[in-house]
């Protein structure tokens, strides 16, 4: 074997093993995505939990708080008419305005998460689908070498 074919043969080599290094960083970047893009979904599937916990609580304070309200004005010998209802609607419709905007909280952060996810997969899906793109370049480069060095 002359000298010009075992540098041809080298190339192709070359543009071989480039290749399978291309397409194996391919298949790793798509499974990263994929890992972060589920760690995302996580997230958002915790934030929705600690949501759901901070409006139980705020529920719990506010039966608290209007169990209180009645004790003291039951104790002060007055009726549950006029200025001691209004406190008691104040306290429920508060309640209920903090844990819609709780609600409206982790709706728009689990709506986050869930873009996180999607833009992860799409960038991991691009670099994949570039990697892939280099490997078949790195088969052509590999080619047309060796083609140089036969003629």
């Amino acid at each position: 074997m002359d000298a010009g074919t075992a540098a041809a043969g080298a190339s192709v080599a070359a543009g071989v093993m480039g290749y399978k290094g291309n397409m194996a960083a391919a298949k790793n970047a798509k499974a990263v995505a994929e890992y972060n893009a589920v760690v995302a979904e996580n997230e958002a599937i915790l934030l929705a939990r600690q949501k759901r916990d901070n409006e139980e609580a705020l529920r719990q304070q506010s039966d608290r708080l209007e169990g209180t309200q009645r004790t003291m004005v039951a104790g002060s010998g007055v009726q549950m008419k006029g200025s001691p209802m209004q406190v008691l609607a104040d306290t429920y419709f508060s309640t209920n305005m903090d844990a819609t905007m709780i609600q409206y909280a982790s709706s728009i952060e689990q709506q986050q998460k869930a873009s996180e996810a999607a833009l992860t997969r799409t960038q991991g899906a691009a670099r994949a689908a570039s990697l892939k793109t280099a490997a078949y370049g790195s088969l052509l480069t590999g080619a047309q070498q060796a083609a140089t060095l036969q003629a």
